[in-house]
């Protein structure tokens, strides 16, 4: 049985050039499916993909990504203009935050807490 070295997931947005350019403020290199109705984001080896959700769609999704320093990312992402919660430290012993995209999918960004 082979090891699984990545996740992907994939959120249902309405507008998938819109989720894009969110993406691309956030630092991931993007790019939209030839054929319309889906893209990718790209970053530090973490992939998200965006795929057109129907009408009736929930659209709440979310991720966890692992990072070396929550706090370098959450000021980058300030830089950006973007709304960063946190990050707070846990009692699981993870510093996290999290960010919401225009489509309501939640980020959640963690990194390991000083001993």
């Amino acid at each position: 049985m082979g090891a699984l070295k990545r996740i992907a997931p994939i959120f249902g947005v309405q507008d998938v050039d819109a989720a894009l350019k969110h993406y691309a403020r956030m630092g991931f290199a993007v790019r939209a499916y030839d054929k319309g109705g889906y893209g990718f984001a790209v970053r530090d080896g973490l992939e998200i993909h965006l795929g057109v959700a129907g009408e009736e769609a929930d659209h709440r999704n979310s991720a966890y990504l692992f990072v070396d320093d929550a706090d370098a990312l959450a000021e980058e992402w300030r830089a950006a203009g973007l709304e960063v919660h946190g990050p707070e430290d846990t009692e699981w012993g993870q510093h996290e935050g999290a960010i919401v995209d225009p489509d309501n999918n939640v980020i959640r960004f963690g990194s390991p807490m000083p001993d």
